[in-house]
């Protein structure tokens, strides 16, 4: 059960995801070519680190085909209904965003406790699956990477991870525990987002 509830939560993290780097590739003006690759590497660049930093080889974004299809599908939803995608208000893209996020901050944490790896870097990891992707779709697009500099997006990442954890830790089911770290997650990032808050950083 707990893997089929991983499995669900990863899936619907690298859906939404797939959708931004689409959309990224659409305002750089790429080609359907470009909008797949795009797609592929903002939805499952962050889970291929993850399990290749936690020895699961070959990656589930290599070996399990479902995670290909979800991300071309992706893909191919805004290339085939971008007038209906980019009709989407930026607040609700703001919150899919954080969804995305959240998911896969999670789904990130929990499978490297299954994979015996320490909870501090757990939690890391979860960050890493959560930003991955939209450092590598930031870099193809030869732009400095927004997730770490932007709106406390890593933390967040992170601070759902940790949530997800602890609660692991405390007693709680894959379920539960997940769905806490989620809503922790997806929280920070929309409040730091309405309120602008960054990090502190040198001038």
């Amino acid at each position: 059960m707990a893997q089929q509830i991983l499995l669900f939560v990863d899936l619907g993290g690298v859906y939404v995801f797939a959708i931004e780097g689409a959309l990224a590739a659409v305002s750089h003006r790429l080609d359907i070519f470009g909008v797949l690759v795009l797609s592929f590497a903002t939805a499952l660049g962050g889970g291929l680190f993850r399990d290749l930093l936690i020895g699961a080889i070959p990656p589930a974004s290599i070996s399990d085909f479902r995670f290909g299809v979800t991300a071309f599908a992706g893909g191919l939803t805004v290339f085939f209904l971008f007038a209906f995608v980019h009709a989407i208000p930026a607040p609700l893209l703001l919150v899919l965003d954080a969804a995305g996020l959240s998911l896969c901050a999670v789904a990130g944490a929990q499978k490297a406790q299954l994979y015996g790896i320490n909870p501090f870097l757990s939690a890391l990891l979860g960050g890493v699956t959560g930003v991955g992707g939209g450092t590598i779709r930031d870099v193809l697009l030869a732009q400095s990477p927004k997730v770490l500099h932007a709106d406390v997006y890593a933390v967040a990442a992170i601070f759902g991870a940790a949530i997800t954890i602890v609660a692991q830790k405390r007693g709680l089911r894959a379920g539960p525990a997940g769905l806490l770290g989620a809503v922790g997650c997806f929280s920070l990032r929309l409040v730091a987002a309405a309120h602008h808050w960054n990090l502190p950083k040198l001038a």
